[in-house]
């Protein structure tokens, strides 16, 4: 394959996925490392993407650039939806608790479809949310108690932040979070770009009993600007493909559960 095929098929991979691998560039192509490397050399040169550990991210992309939730919601929808539909596995037969719903479009997927698991399981859930999109989905469902809590809206995400979310939430202690990101790495952790969105998501994952986090294959490997959360945090990660080599072996020392949509 000459080098024109290669680098057109990592800037297709990348637009589809959000941030392209290295390592599995080179399984793909059947080339070396060094050759994926050098390829990523000259698209960057060509300012078609940035160089980050690994791999490679949009030229756009980087620690504090952050998508609205209206671009969050037309990326990768159709691995979000299958994420959000294993995620609601965590809703067993019966099942009574409390659920906190984090901001972003994984999560908002999660609360679509809670009304259905509702309905399939028998569930009874007490469910609180900072997020204002979340929060209108859940208001429309009869069989569930809500609390929508207060704060700064932002705009680009749609959710509360600030000190009266952060003091709310200091007062609880769900069963359940559901918990999106913008980032999942095996050194850095679950990270996202904003401080204050940073500060409400470590409130929700440390008030919980137990953590799913959600988050696509494009976010491997994603370090953003503030980190939220250790692997060690979460208690389980859903995904829509199998992590790399590194960081499956970071989850797996942290005794995380790798849940595959």
């Amino acid at each position: 394959m000459y080098a024109t095929e290669r680098q057109a098929h990592i800037t297709r991979h990348l637009a589809e996925r959000g941030r392209v691998s290295v390592v599995v560039l080179a399984d793909d192509l059947g080339v070396t490392t060094e050759t994926i490397r050098r390829d990523l050399d000259a698209l960057e040169h060509q300012g078609l993407l940035r160089r980050v550990h690994g791999g490679a991210v949009p030229a756009r992309a980087g620690s504090v650039s952050e998508p609205s939730i209206a671009e969050r919601m037309t990326v990768n929808s159709d691995a979000k939806r299958a994420i959000a539909h294993r995620a609601l596995d965590v809703i067993t037969d019966g099942y009574r608790g409390a659920v906190v719903f984090d901001a972003g479009s994984t999560v908002g997927a999660v609360a679509a479809g809670i009304g259905e698991r509702i309905a399939a399981t028998g569930a009874r859930l007490d469910v609180v949310t900072h997020a204002v999109p979340v929060a209108h989905t859940l208001s429309l469902l009869p069989d569930i108690g809500l609390t929508v809590l207060g704060g700064q809206v932002r705009g680009l995400t749609a959710a509360a932040v600030g000190p009266s979310t952060l003091s709310a939430l200091a007062t609880l202690r769900p069963d359940l979070a559901f918990v999106g990101t913008n980032g999942v790495s095996a050194e850095f952790g679950l990270s996202t770009p904003d401080p204050a969105e940073a500060a409400v998501k470590t409130a929700i994952v440390r008030s919980a009993r137990r953590v799913v986090a959600l988050a696509d294959r494009a976010k491997f490997g994603v370090e953003s600007f503030v980190r939220f959360a250790d692997l060690d945090e979460i208690d389980i990660l859903v995904t829509d493909a199998a992590p790399d080599r590194p960081l499956a072996a970071a989850l797996a020392a942290a005794g995380v559960e790798v849940w595959l949509a």
